[in-house]
């Protein structure tokens, strides 16, 4: 590993840092280096506010070594007026000789922009190092831009003998069938503060009556996403208690009333590009699936998935409802006490 990887690697660590507070944002991390020490870093941390490189540049103790340094981030740094001014005029206002820049930032008004302001200013710029991670460490970011569609994950629980659900006296029964741990449930409400939504179907709401909010763990709540077609369900159940934002697409009405968002789409086209399109217009990121079987079938047979995170519990129902057709290999296993958690990646 050289110079340049090993501080482009401290420029990721610190991105990440962000995850869950950033978005719509990038996760973006800057250090900045003089004579082989780093004098300098910082990382965006919220939307709106100041950017990792203006967080960078102002915690160097010694602003005149500004001139003689070496500036690292993992993204193109930004060129245009946002909710803060470019960092790209920021670098050359500074004189900073170099640059070191992870990847190109391909959302529009961006996009190559910055690196020619750079060159422009009389930066030296060196693009490309540790690209591959940079890109990685932002992929809903970049999916979002560069396929105008949210990145999607699916996710489900199934016992050892391949069920999701056991066998219901009526599609009435408002009960969960837990099949994992209280541990994969914390890491579940974790992921939930990560991603901009959860996305269910209108017969896991009847049956479940999920929250889909943060409660075992510490951030903001994600937007929640239904479909129900004819607006059957009960106003009673937890998913219209107004704690976070809650999108019903269905074939009858646009409205909005408190955090409720009916959404009118046509049941008679296909609905997930139907769902692809409005999400992205509404600049929603990311979307966890979470079910039922017919919404996550629907996701993998147009092979519309990014991303899979399946549970697979101490449990056997013997009969119920199969899990989804999912002939992939995982390309990471995590036991989790008695449960495991297999991760998939859709290359």
């Amino acid at each position: 590993m050289n110079e340049d990887e090993i501080y482009m690697r401290r420029c990721l660590e610190l991105a990440k840092l962000g995850i869950g507070t950033t978005a719509p944002n990038p996760m973006v991390g800057s250090v900045i280096v003089y004579e082989g020490k780093i004098i300098g870093e910082g990382y965006h941390k919220k939307c709106g506010e100041a950017h990792a490189e203006v967080n960078a540049i102002n915690s160097v103790k010694n602003p005149e070594l500004l001139e003689k340094a070496t500036l690292y981030v993992n993204l193109e740094p930004c060129a245009h007026h946002g909710k803060t001014p470019p960092c790209s005029d920021l670098i050359v206002r500074k004189k900073i000789p170099r640059v070191v820049i992870g990847c190109v930032d391909s959302f529009a008004k961006v996009a190559g922009k910055g690196i020619e302001k750079l060159k422009k200013g009389g930066c030296d710029v060196t693009l490309g190092v540790l690209e591959k991670e940079s890109r990685w460490l932002n992929r809903r970011f970049f999916t979002f831009h560069e396929k105008k569609r949210p990145y999607i994950i699916l996710k489900w629980a199934e016992t050892k003998d391949g069920f999701i659900d056991k066998k219901r006296k009526s599609e009435e029964t408002v009960e969960q069938n837990w099949i994992t741990n209280q541990l994969s449930k914390k890491l579940v409400h974790k992921w939930r503060t990560e991603e901009a939504a959860f996305m269910v179907g209108r017969k896991t709401v009847k049956k479940d009556n999920p929250q889909l909010t943060v409660r075992d763990w510490v951030g903001r709540n994600p937007a929640r996403i239904v479909l129900d077609q004819k607006l059957k369900l009960s106003k009673d159940l937890k998913i219209f208690d107004n704690q976070s934002n809650t999108l019903i697409f269905n074939a009858k009405k646009e409205e909005q009333k408190d955090n409720l968002h009916y959404l009118k789409i046509d049941y008679e086209k296909d609905v997930l590009a139907q769902l692809m399109q409005r999400l992205y217009e509404l600049e929603i990121q990311s979307v966890v699936v979470e079910g039922g079987e017919q919404l996550l079938s629907g996701f993998i047979k147009k092979n519309l998935w990014d991303e899979a995170r399946i549970f697979v519990g101490n449990k056997y129902f013997k009969a119920g409802v199969r899990a989804p057709d999912f002939n992939f290999v995982p390309e990471e296993e995590i036991w989790l006490e008695d449960t495991l958690l297999k991760i998939y990646y859709n290359h």
